[in-house]
């Protein structure tokens, strides 16, 4: 997305599945900042914040006007992490939505206990009566057997799993955030990309979708 043209690109894909928050990974923009587009999307974005830093990693939201409205406000958390708030119909309950992009399994430990533990930090800063939504990508492949972790996932995952899957699944339970990709099967053409809707589990809600607008 580094070319400015791809953002209206996208912008155009929010209209035609009628969106309201769509995250975006891999923007590859460095610094901190929002742009408004011509056709009325607002685009949120986070990257490395040095000077002549590369253009690499990058995270963004793009909001419809409608998700414009609720808006309370929004956070940049480097280049991986970028999370937003707004208010719902109902009267002192926010939904915030962080939009990852975790590190790969070749990524050295440190680099991945970075980000989990900014994460964490973020995450446990998020009123336990409001809703949270964690959006992709963890880069994690979330296996069918949930042994130890019925409460936040189902048996619809991968068959095969890699070594982030243990952390991902370890900050889910610590917060009691659904997997929610997981709980219904999928047809096989999606299972990799994992974009699946979100199912609320008390009030907390997680994780691999955008927020479609409510009928």
């Amino acid at each position: 997305m580094w070319d400015t043209g791809r953002a209206f690109q996208i912008a155009a894909e929010i209209r035609r599945y009628n969106l309201e928050v769509l995250g975006i990974n891999e923007t590859h923009w460095t610094q901190v900042g929002q742009q408004r587009l011509t056709s009325g999307e607002l685009l949120f974005y986070s990257g490395h914040d040095k000077e002549n830093a590369p253009h690499t990693k990058g995270v963004a939201l793009m909001l419809s006007k409608q998700a414009q409205n609720a808006l309370i406000g929004w956070e940049s958390h480097g280049p991986r992490i970028i999370k937003a708030s707004f208010k719902t119909k109902k009267k002192g309950i926010s939904l915030n939505i962080i939009q990852c992009y975790a590190p790969t399994n070749d990524y050295n430990e440190d680099a991945k206990d970075q980000f989990y533990n900014r994460l964490q930090s973020i995450v446990e800063k998020c009123q336990t009566k409001d809703l949270t939504i964690l959006m992709r990508g963890f880069n994690a492949k979330v296996q069918t057997d949930n042994t130890g972790y019925e409460d936040i996932m189902g048996r619809h995952g991968l068959r095969k799993r890699n070594e982030n899957n243990e952390r991902f699944a370890n900050l889910c339970a610590f917060n009691k955030l659904v997997i929610s990709g997981t709980i219904f099967p999928h047809k096989r053409i999606h299972k990799p990309h994992r974009l699946h809707r979100i199912t609320p589990r008390k009030t907390k809600s997680t994780i691999f979708a955008s927020t479609k607008r409510s009928e």
